[in-house]
């Protein structure tokens, strides 16, 4: 997702800082043709260090952020220790925060702004097995819906996306973060994180409603550029189903819907 946005936005015309935790994947974008730094948001000081280089080639100006950076920790919450949540929020939540905390005042002093964070279908509705990743998506949802209220008047707009399955590695990395760190045969949930297991083997976990990167762009290119740009965008027909199986149904039965899913 943020590899298509950043291309796709530097072809509109946009000049775009494409950040990304590794070094070696920084030299990767510079061959693609995009300018890139390095910014880890389990690190304040790469934090800093990035928001200064890019504050120093742009003259101190800077017209949005995208806050794109995540990552899935699947596993039942009684498989969870303390560390594997703290290392999720640490990135989905507080690193994503410090990093607009880090903006703001920029946007604040040259009067406008937009802070877009893509939050995910499970921060509207929770599905088992993914309850690390469903608290940082509800966390980061309930930061930006305050932060859109505080911003109020100022000329910062806060938009958030909320994308259903997209086709990208984040599933092959949530999965890889499960192998590493669930104890499988020692949980009473084995029998369904082997179907799970066999769900990823057979199709790499992508389903027939999953889309492409570019669903997300155009919603991102909507929020960038609309004079009233919306608090929230669906993407995928998964999100705008479950947003309002939530509005209509009993807790009971959308409890049932979804572990069916």
């Amino acid at each position: 997702m943020g590899l298509h946005a950043a291309q796709t936005l530097q072809a509109r015309g946009y000049r775009v800082f494409a950040t990304v935790r590794q070094s070696a994947d920084v030299n990767k974008l510079h061959q693609l043709g995009l300018e890139s730094l390095r910014l880890d948001l389990n690190d304040s000081d790469s934090i800093h260090a990035a928001v200064a280089e890019i504050l120093k080639r742009t003259g101190g100006k800077l017209e949005a952020l995208f806050n794109n950076a995540g990552y899935g920790q699947p596993g039942a919450i009684e498989d969870l220790s303390r560390d594997l949540i703290r290392q999720q929020f640490e990135t989905n939540v507080f690193g994503l925060m410090e990093l607009t905390n880090a903006v703001i005042p920029i946007m604040r002093k040259q009067g406008h702004g937009r802070i877009i964070n893509n939050s995910s279908l499970l921060g509207l509705v929770t599905m088992p097995y993914r309850g690390a990743y469903n608290a940082s998506k509800f966390a980061l949802e309930g930061l930006t819906d305050t932060l859109r209220q505080e911003l109020y008047g100022s000329g910062i707009r806060v938009s958030l996306i909320e994308p259903g399955p997209i086709a990208s590695n984040f599933r092959a990395s949530a999965y890889a973060a499960y192998s590493k760190a669930i104890a499988i045969d020692q949980s009473v949930h084995t029998k369904a994180y082997e179907k799970m297991a066999a769900y990823y083997s057979q199709n790499q976990g992508q389903g027939l409603l999953t889309q492409s990167p570019s669903a997300v762009t155009r919603k991102l290119i909507h929020a960038l550029e609309s004079k009233r740009p919306k608090a929230r965008y669906y993407v995928g027909c998964p999100t705008y189903f479950l947003a309002l199986a939530k509005q209509i149904l009993p807790t009971r039965l959308l409890d049932a819907l979804v572990c069916k899913l």
